[in-house]
């Protein structure tokens, strides 16, 4: 599994379709009114990296497996949706269970799509969802807070005092109209409590602009000011008009696909966009397995040693972790694979403390 990300947004933005356009299915009604979606729709695709194939075709192996995205259409907030309004406790709770936020940002105009704020302010739209998601924030952490105080006194537990600490700090933060991501932690310990509160102004997000055809390659001045906030934050944005997405899925080969968009002056699909950016927003990294079996990749975050790549394939792995041989992508490619790589010193023996390296061919040696 590669990441999963909640894509969010106000109603008629074109959130629907483009998850349609991006899964290539039709699983999501994109239709011309709120709420169209109540129950989150979900779906996987493989992540595009051609170093997969390459290796693939070394190795002569007989399966290519992709690390995957997972899409979770959550159905467009509105003003109120923390207390309840148009369905938000629902939809608040959805976006409590995925690893990133894609808030879709409505970047063009239209008379025949209704915006249900009456007219197109992109900034001010990602206000109104930031917004709800602080006020749901300050709602949980204040019915927490009491609980913890009464039991802290009698406890020396110091999670529960480190908890405490945070949340003393991250309600005046939300008081502010700040989102929790902002606070800055002070070690490892305190980074768990934080992450264990669950928060949702905590979770990483990347701005997608959807825009009209004609400004899919250089954007215009909603997305400008987008990109701004998102510097400004911290967070990333990307420009995707849903429209071609959804002529792209259509597309039965590669080479129609990259037909087409070279057509509109376009070098790759918003799903590779998305991707590249989503990596980047999640500090992530691939690496590889081969075989003649299969090629396949895997992700971890960037800051994954040996031992905790070996688990994301099996959890065995990992806790009888010995060692792992280790071939960079570039030593492998150059010496024509492992026994070659092997014949010029660049296979290693890595151990526990081995930090991997994106695009890291390994095979892993344990003991059960």
């Amino acid at each position: 599994m590669g990441f999963n990300c909640g894509i969010v947004g106000l109603p008629n933005v074109g959130k629907s379709t483009l998850f349609n356009a991006l899964t290539a299915t039709a699983a999501a009604e994109a239709a011309n009114y709120p709420f169209c979606t109540i129950e989150p729709n979900t779906g996987r695709v493989g992540v595009p990296d051609h170093r997969l194939h390459q290796i693939a075709k070394i190795v002569g192996s007989a399966n290519i497996i992709p690390t995957q995205l997972e899409f979770v259409d959550i159905a467009g907030l509105v003003k109120g949706a923390n207390k309840g309004e148009g369905l938000g406790n629902q939809f608040l709770a959805n976006i409590r269970d995925v690893e990133a936020i894609c808030h879709v940002l409505r970047c063009f105009d239209d008379s025949d799509v209704t915006h249900v704020e009456g007219s197109v302010d992109p900034c001010r739209d990602a206000d109104i969802i930031e917004t709800e998601l602080m006020l749901a924030d300050l709602e949980s952490l204040e019915k927490r807070r009491p609980a913890l105080q009464k039991k802290s006194k009698s406890s020396k537990d110091p999670f529960m005092k480190a908890q405490l600490d945070l949340i003393d700090r991250i309600i005046p933060l939300l008081e502010d109209g700040r989102p929790a991501r902002q606070l800055s932690c002070k070690d490892g310990d305190e980074i768990l409590a934080f992450q264990q509160l669950q928060l949702l102004t905590a979770k990483p997000i990347l701005y997608i602009c959807n825009v009209n055809e004609e400004d899919a390659k250089t954007g215009n001045d909603w997305t400008q000011k987008v990109e701004n906030r998102a510097q400004q934050e911290g967070a990333r944005s990307v420009i995707i008009s849903a429209a071609i997405e959804s002529e792209v899925a259509q597309l039965d080969s590669e080479d129609e696909k990259q037909e087409f968009l070279e057509s509109l002056g376009l070098e790759e699909t918003g799903l590779t966009k998305v991707i590249r950016e989503g990596y980047k927003l999640l500090d992530l990294k691939t690496f590889f397995t081969a075989g003649p079996k299969e090629t396949r990749a895997w992700t971890v975050v960037n800051s994954a040693l040996a031992p905790q790549a070996a688990g994301a394939i099996h959890t065995d792995f990992e806790k009888g972790f010995i060692r792992a041989e280790t071939i960079s992508f570039d030593d492998f490619l150059k010496n024509n694979g492992e026994q070659g790589a092997k014949a010029a010193g660049k296979l290693r023996l890595e151990g526990k403390d081995y930090l991997v390296k994106d695009g890291d061919i390994l095979h892993f040696r344990f003991n059960v």
